[in-house]
């Protein structure tokens, strides 16, 4: 099946936070000869022939592309890096693109959770190409300043964003820990300065706490990201809430640009008891359906909270929840990313992210640009998102959609109850 192929992975055509750092990631083929800058050009040919997910290549004859690229002479990986960025953006794809050594290593200890940097997930805006931001990480240097969702990066170190790409602009923010970066930043008709420094970043993907209702206890889940290490975190966090015997739970994926495929299957199968979680279609119009493992750790009342930075993994999981009818959705449309990509390493250390697939929700929703509309749509003013993260009251009932969640939770749970009710007088 084409999901054995390439490893697959779901994500934001972003780097998912501003990563510092400057060693090199080593070879796949340790020992092995490197290839020459022409055969690395060619490398990521091949890849794109035999695996990109639009077999016209954006309406371009791609062998003559081949041609073209090969045709030309390389004195260093550098020049060929050059010429593989433009090869890539011939595709017209946003989420295809090019790595060097120095970003896939940062790409690496974005997935496995361990990172440094100021903790920004950014994007370029669809409509104004400014460099916006998805979503500050909790806990970051870049949190703990105020940046917000939807902040829109003017400058970095005083050099104007403006046509700027947005690995370049990734670059810049790059620097040792400890060191300083600058980043200018509109917000509205407002401009205000950040003075960030550069610090190790420890994502630990999923918080939880309780909070008591009149309807008894809940669990509270905040899953930022999905790494490599958020199904091990999330199983603990639903193990210890249901020892501590909550009625039910709000997971909070407001903000999650996605992450690991794996690692959203393994999570939505902690929730449902059976059937599909998602289809992927190739290029080939090759169907890969992922199910259910059929052994979820809790049935009880869920809600998930998401929003327009809710992306990719996430709606896969919050597709999938709400296709089931297994939870309901609170908050704001989510992003609408319905392709899937997958990373592969080069035999010099870089890499290529490319689009493989598209994915469809249990019930065949294409949701690419349409995203996932919540069953209880809960909007919040840029002043209000700014106070949350101020005072530090997200996932509290001073924040509206976490109130509204919780007050369709306590609905779920005394819906439950008294269904319980009958069966026990039959």
């Amino acid at each position: 099946m084409f999901k054995q192929k390439l490893i697959l992975k779901i994500e934001l055509a972003i780097i998912a936070a501003i990563l510092a750092g400057t060693s090199l990631y080593a070879s796949k083929a340790l020992g092995k000869p490197q290839a020459s800058p022409q055969k690395l050009v060619d490398e990521v040919w091949q890849i794109l022939d035999k695996n990109y997910v639009d077999v016209s290549f954006n309406h371009q004859d791609w062998k003559a592309i081949r041609q073209q690229y090969l045709s030309r002479s390389y004195s260093s990986n550098k020049q060929a890096y050059g010429a593989i960025q433009e090869m890539v953006a011939k595709l017209g794809d946003r989420y295809t693109e090019f790595f060097n050594p120095q970003e896939f290593l940062a790409l690496n200890k974005d997935l496995s959770g361990n990172l440094s940097g100021v903790g920004l997930e950014l994007a370029l805006n669809e409509k104004t190409k400014a460099l916006t931001v998805i979503a500050p990480i909790q806990g970051t240097p870049a949190f703990r300043a105020g940046i917000l969702p939807d902040d829109v990066i003017v400058q970095i170190n005083g050099q104007r964003t403006q046509g700027m790409k947005i690995e370049d602009a990734v670059k810049r923010i790059l620097g040792p820990v400890g060191t300083k970066v600058v980043l200018t930043i509109q917000r509205g008709n407002q401009s205000q300065t950040f003075n960030l420094t550069r610090a190790n970043i420890a994502i630990h993907p999923v918080t939880y706490n309780t909070q008591k209702t009149l309807m008894g206890k809940i669990g509270y889940i905040r899953l930022p990201e999905f790494t490599q290490t958020a199904p091990v975190e999330m199983h603990r966090a639903i193990q210890a809430l249901e020892k501590q015997q909550v009625q039910g739970y709000v997971l909070d994926l407001r903000s999650d640009p996605g992450g690991l495929l794996d690692a959203s299957l393994q999570i939505a199968s902690m929730w449902l008891k059976e059937g599909a979680i998602v289809s992927l279609v190739n290029r080939d119009q090759v169907k890969d359906s992922y199910n259910a493992s059929g052994h979820p750790l809790t049935n009880k009342p869920l809600v998930i909270l998401v929003d327009k930075g809710s992306a990719s993994a996430s709606e896969i999981l919050s597709g999938a929840l709400q296709d089931d009818n297994r939870a309901r959705l609170v908050g704001t449309r989510t992003f609408g990313k319905g392709l899937v990509q997958s990373v592969e390493p080069l035999s010099d250390g870089s890499a290529l992210k490319l689009t493989i697939a598209k994915y469809y929700t249990p019930k065949g929703r294409d949701i690419n640009h349409v995203g996932i509309a919540p069953d209880i749509n809960v909007e919040l003013t840029k002043a209000q998102q700014q106070a949350l993260v101020q005072n530090r009251t997200l996932g509290t009932l001073a924040d509206p959609q976490y109130a509204s969640a919780v007050a369709d939770l306590s609905k779920l749970i005394q819906s439950e109850a008294n269904h319980l009710s009958l069966q026990r007088e039959q």
